[in-house]
């Protein structure tokens, strides 16, 4: 990262999580031995006992991060039930590895007071449910600057060259893509894991262009393979070495 620090790196990382009973098999508001009632869809950013389940847990970890001085921006409920996200930053480089190390600790202490379990894993349920990510945004100094958009495509450009796929997807999870295999299949909200795509608000994208820095023609990207589990520094370190580094 200290190459780079004259590019001025930030990163958003958003932390999706799976809570369980402690046998670690039930998620947590699901019947035992069995699903919820109802498909995926009314869950998601919900309201409601029948919605959402675990908001006491999602909101007290909030409250601890705040606490703890680090740079959370919010929470919410995923669309699989009984999973959330939060997001850290936007952080300065290597500070948003050690603010989200930092945010899981407090996770699962949270957890442990609640007497829930918290999952990592990028697909802890298989079947027609959303697996877990660690979407994770990124910006330089020139990329925020007026015209950086086509900064930010230059960087699609060097994350689709050849061979780079693999490069990035080997490290986004501990097991060299095991992990994500389970989860970026090319349904809910995923891209192949076999192949590099981006677009402009396109969420089945491997890397997804917000709608406000396509029409503002600058702002950041958000890289969408990262699986839950994944290493920050890592994924931050490994992003800028493909974006950045060439440049410097």
């Amino acid at each position: 990262m200290d190459k780079v620090a004259a590019h001025d790196p930030w990163f958003g990382i958003e932390q999706e999580y799976t809570l369980f009973e402690p046998d670690r098999k039930t998620p947590y508001g699901w019947p035992r031995g069995g699903f919820p009632d109802r498909a995926q869809g009314p869950y998601y950013c919900s309201v409601g006992t029948e919605n959402a389940y675990g908001r006491a847990v999602a909101e007290a970890h909030y409250k601890c991060c705040l606490y703890a001085g680090l740079e959370i921006s919010g929470i919410n409920g995923e669309v699989m039930p009984g999973q959330w996200e939060y997001q850290i930053g936007p952080c300065v480089g290597i500070a948003s590895g050690d603010q989200m190390m930092i945010s899981r600790f407090l996770l699962h202490r949270v957890c442990e007071q609640f007497g829930i379990v918290v999952s990592l894993d990028p697909k802890p349920i298989p079947g027609d449910w959303n697996g877990a990510g660690c979407h994770t945004n990124v910006s330089t100094k020139a990329m925020r600057e007026p015209n950086g958009y086509e900064v930010i495509k230059k960087a699609m450009e060097r994350l689709g060259a050849p061979g780079k796929q693999d490069e990035h997807i080997a490290a986004y999870d501990p097991t060299g893509g095991k992990d994500n295999a389970r989860r970026l299949t090319g349904a809910h909200e995923t891209a192949p894991i076999t192949k590099f795509s981006w677009g402009v608000a396109n969420r089945g994208c491997s890397v997804r262009i917000p709608r406000m820095t396509e029409k503002d023609k600058c702002g950041y990207f958000e890289d969408r393979r990262p699986a839950s589990n994944m290493d920050p520094y890592v994924v931050t370190g490994k992003i800028m070495e493909t974006c950045i580094v060439p440049d410097c």
